[in-house]
C-alpha cells in the first residue's frame, strides 16, 4: 500500500467520503472491509449525474474468469435488486458496464453468473456518477473499489420534437363486407337450387344498413337487392331489426346485356357458350326489371334479418330460394355490404360504374365486386390525445403481460382522457420529463386526430434517456398506441441521437381493461358509449399486443417521425 494510501485511510474512516491522491481517486474499499471495520467506501456529493462506467474484473483463485455475466442492481432498502446493468467478461476476465439513470450515485449489488450458475455476489459497492471506476470482484472474497476518474462533462441536453401523424384514410365507404357462395347443407361454392339457403353474418353499429346483390340465374344480367339505400338494421328507438325482409327486396336489370326471354336465352348462365356473351342492351341503365315473365319477387327468394344472441351489434342473413315451379329457379354466390350511406353498389337510373356488378349479374361471379367493396371496407383510424415520458427505466407506462396498474392508463385507452397518467408520470422519480399532446397541428384547441392530422411535442434529452408516450385508438374499446416497456433508446451506442421514422417500433396494445368488441361498431367505445368507463371488463386483464386479421397494420393507422438537433 503506497504511503499517500495509508496516510489517507484513517482520514477517510472519519470523514466518510472519496478523496484524492494527485490524480487518482481512492477510497476506502483499497483496504479490505475486516481491516477498516466498515463498508467499502462511501459516495461523493456527485449531484445527479446520469451516467458511470464500471470496469471489473473477475477472478476465481486468482485465475481471470472468461465468458461469465456481471449483473449490477441498485441497492434499495425494501425492494429486491432489478440487476439492470450488465456485461460480459472477456480473456482477461474484464467486462466494461454502462450504468444509466436519472441518479447513478448509490450503493450497487452485483453478483456473477456462469454457465448458468450464479458463482459469486458482492454488496454495498459505491458507484458515484460522473466515474469511471474500476472494481475488482474476487469470487468468494470482498469487491474492491481499486480507482475511478471523471469520465469528462455530460454532453448538452439535445432537442427532439416527435411528430405523430394519422395517415388512416379519410373514409371508407363499408363497414363490412364479404362473399356469400356456399349453400345451405354444401360443402362448398355454387349455385342456390331451391329449398337451400345462403347465409352470412355481420357486426353493425346504429345507423347502418345492409346490401346485397345475387343473381337471377335464368336471366342474361338480373339480379336480387335492395333498393340504393340498403335495408336499415336499426329501427328509430335504436333497437335491431328483426323478420321477414323480402319486401324490400327488388329484381334489377343491371344494363349490361340485352334481355332474353327467361330461361330460354342462348346467351343466359345456363346456356351461353362462355362468360360476358350477349349484346349490349340499349338501355344501360341499372333499373328495375318488371313484366309478364318475370317471377314476383316472394315467390323466388325469402329474406330474413336476425340480431345476434352472442352480440349486441350482431346480425344474421338468410337469402332462401323458395321457388316451387317447374322450370327450377336458381341463385347464384354473391357479395353483400354494411354501410352507413347509399348508392355504393350501384345507383339507379344511372350505368353501372364497371367495378364487378356486370360479372355477379350476368355470370353469377362475384370476384370482382367482392374484391372492389373489400379495398374500401375497414374502420377509419381516429387518435386521441395522449401523453408522453423520459426514462431510463422500463415500465413507467405498463409493464406487458401484467394488469394495468390503475394510474390513468384506464382512462386514456378507454376514453381518450389523458390527464389521469399525465398527472402520475409528472411525480415518477424514474421519470425525467413528461407531457400531454393534444391539440392538432394547425388546431387552437384539445381535441381527437383525424384523418390527416398530427400531434407534435418536443422535449430535451441526454445519453441514456428513453421515450414512452400512449394515444388511444378511438374505434376501440381499450386499444393504444405505444412503444414497448422497454420504450424508444434516442441515442444510438456512439451517442448519435436517432432522427427519421420509427413507427416499426410502435404497436398497437390491448389495456385489458375493457371487454372488446368489433373496431368501429361496438356500442361501448368511446363514439357511442353512453358515458366514460362503460363496457364488462376484460377477462384476460394484462396489457398485450392486440392482433388477428380484424387489427389494422400499425402502418396503416399512424407514423412517427423523430428529429433531433438543438
Amino acid at each position: 500500500m503506497s504511503r499517500c494510501i495509508r496516510s489517507i485511510v484513517a482520514v477517510s474512516l472519519a470523514a466518510g467520503v472519496m478523496l484524492s491522491c494527485g490524480s487518482e481517486r481512492v477510497t476506502q474499499s483499497q483496504v479490505a472491509d475486516e481491516q477498516v471495520g466498515q463498508p467499502l467506501s462511501k459516495l461523493a456529493a456527485t449531484g445527479h449525474m446520469t451516467q458511470a462506467i464500471v470496469m471489473a474484473t473477475l477472478r476465481q483463485d486468482d485465475a481471470p474468469v472468461s465468458d461469465a455475466t456481471i449483473e449490477f442492481s441498485r441497492s434499495i432498502a425494501g425492494q429486491a435488486p432489478d440487476y439492470a446493468w450488465s456485461g460480459i467478461t472477456d480473456d482477461n476476465g474484464q467486462a466494461r458496464v454502462e450504468i444509466t439513470s436519472q441518479s447513478v450515485t448509490g450503493y450497487y449489488q452485483a453478483r456473477a453468473i456462469k454457465d448458468g450458475d450464479t458463482i459469486g455476489s458482492w454488496s454495498s459497492i459505491p458507484i458515484n456518477g460522473g466515474y469511471e471506476v474500476t472494481l475488482d470482484l474476487p469470487v468468494g472474497g470482498k469487491a474492491q473499489v481499486m480507482g475511478s476518474s471523471e469520465i469528462g462533462t455530460p454532453a448538452p441536453p439535445t432537442q427532439f420534437t416527435v411528430r405523430i401523424e394519422n395517415i388512416s384514410p379519410p373514409v371508407f365507404a363499408y363497414i363490412a363486407s364479404g362473399i356469400f357462395a356456399v349453400p345451405s347443407g354444401a360443402d362448398g361454392p355454387g349455385p342456390l337450387p331451391p329449398g337451400q339457403s345462403y347465409g352470412f353474418s355481420f357486426e353493425a353499429p346504429p345507423g347502418a344498413k345492409v346490401s346485397f346483390a345475387t343473381m337471377f340465374v335464368q336471366s342474361n344480367d338480373l339480379f336480387y337487392a335492395p333498393d340504393e339505400d340498403g335495408i336499415a338494421l336499426w329501427d328509430d328507438a335504436g333497437n335491431r331489426i328483426s323478420g321477414d325482409v323480402t319486401d324490400q327486396v327488388m329484381l334489377w336489370d343491371s344494363g349490361t346485356e340485352v334481355n332474353q326471354p327467361i330461361g330460354t336465352g342462348a346467351d343466359q348462365a345456363p346456356r351461353q357458350s362462355g362468360a360476358n356473351t350477349g349484346a349490349a342492351d340499349e338501355d344501360n341503365t341499372v333499373r328495375i326489371i318488371m313484366g309478364d315473365d318475370i317471377p314476383a319477387v316472394d315467390s323466388v327468394t325469402r329474406v330474413t334479418i336476425t340480431p345476434s344472441e352472442d352480440s349486441a351489434t350482431g346480425f344474421s342473413v338468410q337469402i332462401e330460394n323458395v321457388w316451387t315451379g317447374e322450370q327450377p329457379q336458381l341463385l347464384a354466390p354473391g357479395v353483400f355490404v354494411v354501410h352507413i350511406g347509399s348508392a355504393f353498389l350501384f345507383s339507379s337510373g344511372f350505368p353501372d360504374t364497371g367495378e364487378g356488378l356486370e360479372a355477379l349479374a350476368e355470370d353469377g361471379d362475384p370476384s370482382g365486386l367482392a374484391e372492389t367493396v373489400s379495398a374500401n371496407t375497414g374502420v377509419v383510424g381516429i387518435l386521441a390525445p395522449g401523453v408522453f415520458a423520459l426514462h431510463q427505466e422500463a415500465g413507467v407506462l405498463f409493464t406487458s403481460g401484467t394488469p394495468d396498474r390503475g394510474e390513468g392508463l384506464e382512462a386514456l385507452a378507454e376514453d381518450g382522457n389523458p390527464s389521469g397518467l399525465a398527472g402520475v408520470l409528472a411525480g415518477n422519480d424514474r421519470v425525467s420529463a413528461s407531457g400531454i399532446f393534444a391539440v392538432p397541428e394547425g388546431g387552437d384547441d384539445p381535441g381527437p386526430l383525424l384523418p390527416g392530422g398530427a400531434y407534435v411535442f418536443s422535449f430535451s434529452a441526454s445519453a441514456g434517456d428513453r421515450l414512452s408516450f400512449a394515444t388511444m385508438f378511438v374505434h376501440s374499446n381499450d386499444l393504444f398506441y405505444a412503444p414497448d416497456e422497454e420504450g424508444i433508446p434516442l441515442f444510438g451506442e456512439d451517442g448519435s441521437a436517432i432522427m427519421g421514422d420509427i413507427t416499426s417500433m410502435i404497436q398497437l396494445w390491448y389495456a385489458g381493461t375493457e371487454i372488446n368488441q368489433p373496431l368501429g361498431v361496438g356500442l361501448d367505445q368511446a363514439p357511442r358509449q353512453s358515458g366514460p368507463n362503460t363496457g364488462a371488463p376484460d377477462p384476460d386483464n394484462t396489457v398485450r399486443i392486440a392482433n388477428g386479421d380484424h387489427i389494422p397494420a400499425v402502418d396503416s393507422i399512424i407514423r412517427v417521425t423523430i428529429m433531433s438537433g438543438n
